[in-house]
């Protein structure tokens, strides 16, 4: 618990010093509040739990419904009316209209408008043929490896694989996006970039695929694209090795647009799973006790990889220069991390994502059922807004009671 770093040169632990003067020590989703108390700063809560508090983070529905999608928040207005856009919790209401066919076809005919118009975009930019009625399969965020894009390019390989072993077969078209920006310095994460542009150049361009499969790496992903790709999102990757996720508010975003959530039980998808419903999210992988046990048992990455014949030709593929066959190497620092040093364990969650994904892929055959599920996932946000969080920092931490009352902007004259 000391303030200072105990080792060889003397260094201030400023996450201790921020403990000590602090009044109150918050994490942004209940299982990350938990986590910090029963590991990371157990001393600290041990001697004064009374400091410790959850405060669960939110997104703004004016900006990430009102403003980015006007065609679905005028839908539900148009059952609910429009108070709910200061008051989230009023989207409950929708459970009314769960099994209301013409709610149906409207949140689905907003969904495929958006899809429409964003396609049009995406074909400009990327030169590259979208097929609008495909599943738009969206894993938007920074670049890192807790966050797991290379599970994502691994299930990509796996379903282009099959898509050439049977090309025949009914397959659920997908059109797989994966966007977000890499640290300066940070050359793994780089590479993560490089290998999913690859795969997408290799993919894209394989005539037996067609438009069953295009990957597209969004370039310069930032609010102004998130406000277009959200709303047309058909599901929203969130598979993050349990335990390492704050809280992440892309998931949230995604929910509130009426995205299908994959995911593993980590950050708010625990409570974005209690809110909606499990069954209407798509869960997988370890959770947080299994990710521990792992750890004290030792991760061994190379017997997934003898064991699971797809996850060994996939990374075959990678290792031999397939995706880079001018640079056969260039990918070898990947693949000895993901072999030998992966502290994220993508290995340990690859069957069951891929099982979760081949579910994602059945029911989107149904979109009757589909859409069913976005009307659960949109009527489970109102926790998720982040009027609900401010109001609580401000009653729970700051003692004070939150006001609606507009305060004058500093150059305003009056």
């Amino acid at each position: 618990m000391s303030l200072i770093e105990e080792g060889n040169v003397k260094k201030i632990n400023m996450a201790h010093l921020c403990i000590v003067g602090s009044h109150a020590v918050n994490g942004v989703a209940r299982i990350h509040s938990e986590i910090i108390k029963k590991t990371v700063f157990k001393d600290f809560y041990d001697m004064d739990p009374q400091k410790f508090q959850n405060k669960t983070n939110g997104i703004t529905p004016r900006r990430w419904l009102v403003m980015c999608n006007p065609g679905l928040a005028e839908v539900i207005a148009e059952r609910i009316g429009e108070d709910y856009i200061h008051d989230l919790d009023q989207l409950k209401k929708l459970l009314d209209f769960v099994d209301d066919d013409a709610f149906i076809r409207d949140v689905a005919k907003i969904k495929q408008e958006n899809k429409l118009k964003f396609s049009a975009q995406l074909e400009e930019h990327y030169k590259v043929k979208i097929n609008p009625s495909s599943m738009f399969d969206v894993h938007v965020k920074r670049i890192h490896e807790y966050k797991r894009q290379l599970l994502n390019c691994l299930h990509i390989i796996t379903l282009y694989n099959r898509i050439k072993t049977e090309p025949n077969k009914s397959w659920t078209p997908r059109t797989i996006m994966i966007g977000g920006k890499a640290a300066p310095g940070y050359h793994t994460a780089k590479m993560i970039i490089k290998l999913i542009t690859s795969i997408g150049d290799i993919v894209n361009n394989d005539p037996v695929v067609g438009d069953r499969l295009k990957v597209i790496f969004l370039e310069n992903y930032r609010v102004t694209l998130a406000e277009k790709v959200i709303p047309a999102a058909d599901l929203s990757e969130q598979i993050s090795t349990a335990g390492t996720e704050a809280s992440g508010t892309g998931n949230m975003k995604f929910m509130l647009n009426g995205a299908l959530t994959i995911g593993t039980m980590d950050g708010a998808n625990v409570e974005m799973a209690e809110e909606a419903g499990e069954e209407n999210l798509f869960i997988f992988g370890m959770r947080v006790e299994d990710v521990e046990a792992l750890d004290k048992k030792g991760y061994d990455a190379i017997s997934y990889y003898n064991r699971i014949p797809e996850l060994k030709q996939a990374m075959d593929q990678i290792s031999a220069g397939f995706f880079s066959p001018s640079q056969p190497d260039l990918f070898k620092d990947l693949v000895n991390m993901l072999m030998h040093h992966d502290r994220f364990k993508v290995f340990a969650d690859y069957e069951d994502y891929i099982k979760c994904q081949e579910k994602v892929s059945a029911l989107y055959k149904n979109p009757k059922e589909w859409t069913k599920k976005v009307i659960y996932n949109i009527a489970g946000c109102g926790k998720f807004s982040s009027d609900r969080t401010i109001s609580q920092y401000a009653r729970e931490i700051w003692g004070m009671e939150p006001s609606l009352e507009k305060i004058a902007a500093p150059d305003d004259p009056r």
